[in-house]
């Protein structure tokens, strides 16, 4: 009895599953059924980067189709001088027809620039030619550009496109219009309502009219010996030099005033991160000068100063040396060392957007270099003369110039004979140059060319001598 009722128990399971498994296919047969009548034909034509028949969803809009018949094609960002994405045209199988503008629905998200689609339907991307069919926003709006010119545009439209009013700008009421002639010679300016139904043609260039507002990060950058270096907040042309120093949290006791230096942006950007690599990175990019402009800016600076110049050429290599030096090194002059006076002159120097001052440490050292076996930094000594330095760098080196050593002031870069017996002070540099090596060629050459000398010198006198006769 138990295995009749086990067997019947067995039984009835199994029929129990043939239905259930019956049933899910049935459920999968009608899920591919509709599945496959939720799929659409939509095709692409026109000014499109891809054209074609495509299968598309009935839940699809148009948007959603295109982004990801372009995403699978591999074409994943639209240039608009190529093909627009405004003035589509979609055309029903019925023969309605929609015109569809996906650049403002990605603007506004109003969906009806964004229409679902229908089977069979088919859209049309529009010629293009942006150099004719445009219109420019500039001034008081926050992405000015040039757009596709669609029929029917209206200033709104226009000032939309380019991202609305700025807000940073205070009663922008008006716009200026400046429209040219079919010909391009002439040109007519009108001035209309920024809030106006106002329409557009093609070629409009478009000027959002505000006063230009300076709530802008003006800031210079300050390196070095204060406690709190950095970039320091400042106003437009007000702020001054000791209210810099006192923001950056003042000076520290091992600021070198004697050698702090401030460098306007266009210079110290091409000097230091180009030359010295010390990294001071602008926040404004536009600001950043790239090696190649800085050397032709260069380039042109001694042209338009040599073309009126009496240089002769052994002049020229030098005065480019000096004019290069004054163009990427071209600082205030400003002496810190006076700063003790906040009613000073130098204490009142106003401080330009972008700005650098650099305070470097007190060094209290004399610098030697050339002809000496052990060039650096030597302790100062007050009173001690070069000859001292000297001996503490390892003493002259086999073909040094001995007559010839010059002190090189750390201020002012002066020159002074050594011979003078200047008075050394922090920062200065002692350089020994090198004596001029000489070959037996050499010295017979330099004979020959006295000889020379002395040959057509005898020669003049010669014929002096025979004319008075």
């Amino acid at each position: 009895m138990k295995k009749i009722t086990a067997l019947l128990f067995i039984l009835f399971f199994s029929m129990a599953y043939a239905q259930i498994d019956q049933s899910n296919n049935n459920n999968n047969k009608s899920d591919n059924f509709i599945e496959a009548n939720n799929l659409i034909s939509v095709t692409i034509g026109g000014n499109s980067p891809i054209t074609g028949t495509f299968r598309a969803s009935m839940t699809e809009r148009v948007d959603q189709f295109v982004t990801r018949i372009f995403n699978e094609a591999k074409i994943l960002k639209l240039d608009p001088k190529f093909y627009s994405i405004r003035d589509v045209l979609l055309k029903h199988s019925d023969g309605k027809e929609i015109k569809v503008d996906l650049e403002r629905f990605h603007l506004n998200g109003n969906f009806v620039n964004n229409p679902y689609l229908k089977n069979d339907d088919v859209l049309i991307f529009p010629p293009v030619d942006i150099v004719r069919n445009f219109f420019s926003v500039a001034g008081a709006v926050n992405n000015p550009g040039v757009f596709s010119f669609v029929d029917g545009d209206k200033l709104k439209d226009a000032i939309e496109f380019a991202g609305g009013i700025n807000k940073a700008f205070e009663n922008v009421t008006k716009a200026n219009i400046f429209r040219l002639s079919y010909d391009g010679k002439d040109e007519k300016m009108i001035k209309v309502d920024i809030n106006g139904d106002f329409n557009l043609e093609r070629g409009d260039r478009i000027i959002a009219i505000a006063d230009q507002s300076m709530k802008k990060d003006f800031s210079i950058k300050i390196i070095g010996e204060v406690n709190n270096p950095g970039y320091i907040p400042i106003t437009k042309d007000r702020t001054t030099l000791y209210e810099v120093l006192v923001r950056a949290g003042g000076l520290t006791s091992n600021a070198s005033l004697k050698f702090a230096r401030i460098y306007s942006a266009n210079s110290y950007y091409a000097l230091l991160e180009g030359q010295f690599g010390l990294g001071i990175n602008s926040k404004f990019p536009s600001k950043s000068l790239e090696s190649g402009l800085m050397e032709n800016l260069v380039r042109v600076e001694d042209y338009n100063l040599e073309r009126m110049s009496p240089l002769v050429p052994e002049d020229t290599s030098y005065f480019k040396m000096e004019n290069n030096i004054r163009i990427l090194t071209e600082h205030s002059g400003v002496d810190f060392t006076k700063l003790d006076d906040p009613n000073s002159e130098v204490s009142k120097h106003i401080m330009k957007d972008n700005d650098l001052i650099i305070i470097p440490a007190k060094e209290n050292t004399i610098y030697v270099f050339g002809q000496v076996p052990n060039q650096g930094h030597i302790t100062l000594v007050p009173g001690k003369d070069y000859k001292y330095y000297i001996e503490k760098a390892g003493g002259f080196g086999e073909y040094a110039e001995k007559g010839d050593v010059m002190v090189i002031k750390g201020n002012s870069n002066q020159w002074i004979s050594a011979d003078k017996n200047p008075m050394l002070e922090e920062g200065d540099y002692i350089y020994i140059p090198r004596s001029t090596a000489r070959s037996l060629n050499s010295y017979i050459s330099q004979i020959g060319g006295y000889l020379g000398i002395a040959a057509s010198v005898a020669t003049v006198i010669l014929l002096l001598y025979q004319f008075k006769k």
